[in-house]
Parts: C-alpha cells; sequence; structure tokens
C-alpha cells in the first residue's frame, strides 16, 4: 500500500485503484485580542470570544481562511484587504483578520486569516500546519500532531 499527498486530499493506491478523501479537523478559534484584554485586567476570562470549528485542512491553501459568519462572531481586527484566487479559479478581495489563535490537541500558534465571501467553507492551511508541527495521517483520515515531537512542537530554523 502507498500513499501520496496531493494538496488536500489524500490518495490510496491499493491495486492501481486510487480512493480520495478529504481531511477535516476540529479547531478551536480564539481572539487573541481578548486574551490580552484579561491580560490587563479590561474583561474578564467569561467574555473571550472563542468557537470549535470543524476545518478543512488544505495543505494547498497558504493561510488559514474563514468566512464571514465566523468573522462576524469573533470580531478579529481587521488588518488590511488582500486578493484570494478560489478553488473555481475565482479571484475575490478579502478581509485579512489578526490575532486569531487556534489551537489544536496540544498544539496552538497564533496567526491571521483570510475572511472568505458568505459562508464559504474555513480551511486549514500550511502556515498554520507548519507552525503547530502537526501532519495529515492518511490512512486514517485525520489531522495528528507530529509523532517525532508529540509533545511540543518543533521548527526548523535553517
Amino acid at each position: 500500500m502507498h500513499f501520496c499527498l496531493v494538496s488536500r486530499f489524500y490518495i490510496n493506491l491499493v491495486q492501481n485503484v486510487m480512493v480520495m478523501g478529504l481531511v477535516y479537523a476540529d479547531i478551536q478559534l480564539i481572539n487573541g485580542e481578548d486574551i490580552a484584554l484579561v491580560n490587563r485586567n479590561i474583561i474578564g476570562e467569561d467574555e473571550v470570544k472563542s468557537m470549535w470549528i470543524n476545518m478543512l485542512v488544505d495543505t494547498g491553501s497558504y493561510m488559514l481562511a474563514i468566512n464571514e459568519s465566523i468573522q462576524e462572531q469573533m470580531q478579529f481586527p481587521i488588518v488590511e484587504k488582500r486578493k484570494a484566487q478560489l478553488a473555481d479559479g475565482s479571484i475575490v478581495e478579502c478581509d485579512v483578520v489578526s490575532h486569531v489563535e487556534l489551537k489544536f490537541k496540544n498544539r496552538r500558534t497564533m496567526c491571521n486569516a483570510m475572511v472568505l465571501p458568505g459562508d464559504n467553507e474555513p480551511l486549514l492551511g500550511a502556515i498554520p500546519l507548519e507552525d503547530m508541527d502537526v501532519l495529515i495521517h492518511p490512512q486514517r483520515q485525520e489531522l495528528i500532531v507530529n509523532p517525532e515531537h508529540p509533545y511540543f512542537a518543533q521548527m526548523k530554523m535553517k
């Protein structure tokens, strides 16, 4: 049995039959700006905005992408606008938000996110995946903590 990773799909090559699937993961989003306000005793811990999202793990996407509905609830600060090419090839202008804290199992990262229009599917892209040192396990169709570094994320600095 052989596996290879192609963008957001895994391919299982068994007797020349390819079975493709999507990988999703439960990710906690936290408003990092709210955490800063808690640290300055401006708001209480119970006022920190957070939510769990079942996200498509998309290694073909660079950044984290959320949709307008998530942004309305989480109220991340908008820092700029950028153009993004969607899977269908269309180019749209999106807000970029900051102070997005992600948690997955014993990993966390802080990153920016593109805000996709409407109710587009949220995407967990390559940059936050690398920063959290997590991998796609193709046989189990799931996101896992890097087994070579099970207790903490390890980064290459060269």
